[in-house]
C-alpha cells in the first residue's frame, strides 16, 4: 500500500455509545480512577497508536440535553483532561497525550500552562483539542456570557490557539542559563512579553512556563464544516474530521487545501485524520448483535456525526484501508465501549493494520516528530541566537 497512515484512539470515559456504561462491567467508580485510563492508555501505547485524545466538557449534561433536569439513564461526570493527561505521561512512554479544552470559558494563559506542563510531564508528547463550548449548561456554569453565534465562537477558539503559539515562543530556548558566578538563573533578554490586544483577551505578560520539548504542543480541532474547517487550515496542527465514506472524505479535504491556501501561514501541512467510532467483535454477527443490545438498552438507535463500524478487525480495517486511499494522514478510533474495544484496537485491529502496512512508522520520541512535523523557533528568537545555539 503506498499511502500509510497515522492510527489515533478517541477515549470518552465508559466509551463513546452512550449506553456503553452499562455493558462494561466495571464498578461505578472505575470512570474516575487512574487505573481504568493508565490501563488503557498503556494497552494502545505498546500497540503503536500515534496519540490518544481525551474528551473534556464544562457542564453535567450533553448539549442536547436539559441542563435543569439531566437523564439518570446517562452516564454524567467526568475527570478533568488535562489534570488526566498529566498523571498518565509518567506512565507511558511513546503515545501523544491530548486532553480537549473549551475555549469559550477558559483563559488562554492557564491553557498553554497546564498543557506546557503536560508536554514537560510527557517528555514531549502534548498536544490540545480545541473545542468551542456555547451550549446554555455551559454559560450557566460560568455565569459571564451570552449566547454565541458559531461565526464567534471559532473567531475566539482562532484567537486562543493564537495566543497559545505565542505564549510557548515566549521563553527561547536558551532562555534559562543558570550563571551561579554572575548570579543569573535567566537571560532576561530571552524571554518576551507577548502583548496581545485582541478581541477577546488582553495578554501582556510571558508564560510562566520555560518552553517545553516540543517548543510548541500539537494543537487540534474537530471540524465538520466550513467555518471550524478554516479554523483548522488557520491554527491547527490536526483536524480530525467525520466523512461517512470515501467521497465525503476526498471532498473535505478539498475544502480544507482550498482553506489552506489562503489562511496557513505554518510552513508545515495540515495533518488530517478522519473519525470513526468502531464496536469489534470476533464475528461479524457477533458485533451487530452488540450493538442492538446497546441500542435497546439506550432505547434508541446510536447516531453520531461519525460514521458507526460494527464488526470484525479484518471488517474495519477494511474500512480503514478504504479511508487511507482518500489521502487522509490518519484515522481517530472512537471506540464504542471501554475498555472491550480499546482492548480490541490495541490486541486485533493495530496488528492487522500493521502487519498489511497500512500504518506509518514513526518511531520520533516527540509527537511532532512522530507526526513529521518540525520542531518550531520560537517567533522571538533572532539570527543570531539560532546561529549559537547551532555552534
Amino acid at each position: 500500500m503506498s499511502h500509510r497512515i497515522h492510527l489515533a484512539v478517541a477515549l470518552e470515559r465508559a466509551g463513546w455509545h452512550p449506553a456503553a456504561w452499562r455493558a462494561s462491567g466495571l464498578s461505578p467508580r472505575a470512570f474516575t480512577t487512574p487505573r481504568h485510563w493508565a490501563d488503557q492508555v498503556r494497552l494502545l501505547d505498546r500497540a503503536g497508536v500515534t496519540l490518544a485524545t481525551i474528551e473534556d466538557a464544562l457542564a453535567l449534561t450533553d448539549r442536547y440535553e436539559d441542563a435543569a433536569d439531566p437523564d439518570p439513564r446517562r452516564l454524567h461526570g467526568r475527570v478533568d483532561a488535562v489534570l488526566l493527561a498529566s498523571a498518565l505521561a509518567p506512565r507511558t512512554q511513546r503515545i501523544g497525550l491530548v486532553p480537549t479544552v473549551t475555549t469559550t470559558h477558559t483563559e488562554p494563559f492557564h491553557v498553554a500552562t497546564g498543557i506546557q506542563t503536560l508536554d514537560f510531564a510527557s517528555r514531549g508528547r502534548a498536544g490540545v483539542r480545541l473545542v468551542v463550548g456555547g451550549s446554555a449548561a455551559e454559560r450557566a456554569n460560568f455565569g459571564r456570557r451570552d449566547e454565541l453565534d458559531i461565526e464567534t465562537g471559532f473567531r475566539e477558539a482562532g484567537e486562543v490557539a493564537d495566543a497559545l503559539g505565542r505564549l510557548w515562543d515566549s521563553w527561547e530556548d536558551d532562555a534559562i542559563i543558570r550563571d551561579v558566578a554572575t548570579g543569573r538563573f535567566v537571560d532576561a533578554d530571552r524571554i518576551h512579553n507577548i502583548d496581545v490586544a485582541g478581541e477577546f483577551f488582553s495578554i501582556t505578560g510571558a508564560s510562566i512556563v520555560p518552553r517545553s520539548p516540543q517548543g510548541r504542543p500539537i494543537i487540534s480541532v474537530l471540524a465538520h464544516q466550513t467555518v471550524p474547517f478554516r479554523l483548522a487550515a488557520e491554527h491547527a496542527d490536526v483536524v480530525f474530521i467525520t466523512p461517512h465514506d470515501a467521497a465525503a472524505a476526498t471532498g473535505i479535504l478539498a475544502e480544507l487545501d482550498g482553506a489552506a491556501a489562503g489562511l496557513r501561514r505554518s510552513p508545515e501541512p495540515l495533518r488530517v485524520f478522519a473519525d470513526v467510532i468502531v464496536l469489534i467483535e470476533e464475528t461479524s454477527a457477533a458485533a451487530h448483535d452488540a450493538l442492538a443490545r446497546l441500542d435497546e438498552l439506550a432505547g434508541a438507535e446510536f447516531r453520531s456525526d461519525a460514521r458507526v463500524i460494527a464488526g470484525t478487525a479484518v471488517e474495519v480495517a477494511e474500512h480503514l484501508r478504504g479511508l487511507a486511499e482518500t489521502g487522509v494522514d490518519g484515522v481517530r478510533l472512537r471506540p464504542a465501549r471501554q475498555p472491550d474495544d480499546v482492548v480490541a484496537i490495541a490486541e486485533r485491529l493495530a496488528p492487522l493494520l500493521r502487519a498489511t502496512r497500512v500504518l506509518r512508522d514513526d518511531d520520533a520520541a516527540t509527537l511532532r516528530g512522530r507526526l513529521g512535523l518540525a520542531r518550531p523557533d520560537s517567533r522571538y528568537t533572532s539570527t543570531q541566537t539560532r546561529e549559537k545555539v547551532a555552534r
